[in-house]
């Protein structure tokens, strides 16, 4: 039997997010301003072309679970694996990031002009009304971040995880991500999150926190050909 975390973001598209989302039947996509990723209720025999009309030209998007050619009218920009890692640790005894802030439209540039640095996975200006986002400041400086992207059924996804290059080494982002985890499990959710194969530091590091692998899968970029 299929996991809901297998084909996780056609779940949360068609189902609890689909207030975020534009698209049809058999794909639907994050709306214009959110991040650009695309799910399909055949994760590995994606319809593209039912995703076609609601593409700007040139857009690009993030898909996963499907190898093999793309269809015609499409190209694959970048293609590689992440793991799907899923929350079995103990919850945290206390919050450990008391004194961030919760990110509001207020932040939201700040937020994408950290994430376009650090590379955590595909932002926009809205993604932080998906879930709770924090932040650690230094002053109006946003050193760090983290947030809560996708969900479905008792699944909520921890995303955008970041640091900024002259604040790392001081485990601030680690300390969001538990802070989030935390918050969740409260709720009676479990924590699951997305990790580039290339990324080890970052996979080690969640291994340490709790996370176990569930399953890798590919990743690619797309998007209409000319």
């Amino acid at each position: 039997m299929q996991h809901l975390l297998d084909n996780i973001f056609w779940h949360a598209l068609s189902g609890p997010q689909s207030v975020y989302a534009v698209g049809a039947s058999a794909a639907r996509r994050y709306a214009p301003g959110f991040s650009p990723i695309a799910g399909f209720a055949d994760a590995e025999h994606p319809d593209l072309d039912a995703l076609a009309p609601f593409c700007a030209a040139g857009e690009s998007f993030y898909t996963d679970g499907w190898s093999g050619a793309a269809s015609a009218g499409w190209k694959i920009e970048l293609e590689s694996t992440m793991f799907k890692m899923l929350w079995t640790g103990e919850m945290p005894v206390a919050d450990e990031a008391p004194e961030a802030l919760p990110l509001g439209p207020e932040h939201a540039e700040q937020a994408v002009a950290l994430a376009a640095l650090t590379r955590p996975g595909p932002f926009g200006l809205r993604t932080i009304e998906l879930g709770e986002y924090f932040g650690l400041f230094d002053g109006p400086h946003l050193m760090a971040m983290a947030g809560e992207r996708a969900f479905a059924g008792s699944l909520r996804e921890v995303s955008g995880i970041c640091t900024h290059p002259d604040y790392q080494g001081r485990g601030l982002a680690r300390r969001l991500t538990a802070k989030l985890i935390r918050r969740q499990l409260l709720r009676g959710e479990t924590p699951f999150l997305h990790v580039m194969r290339s990324n080890e530091a970052a996979r080690a590091l969640y291994y340490r926190m709790g996370f176990v692998d569930h399953r890798e899968s590919v990743v690619r970029v797309i998007r209409q050909a000319g």
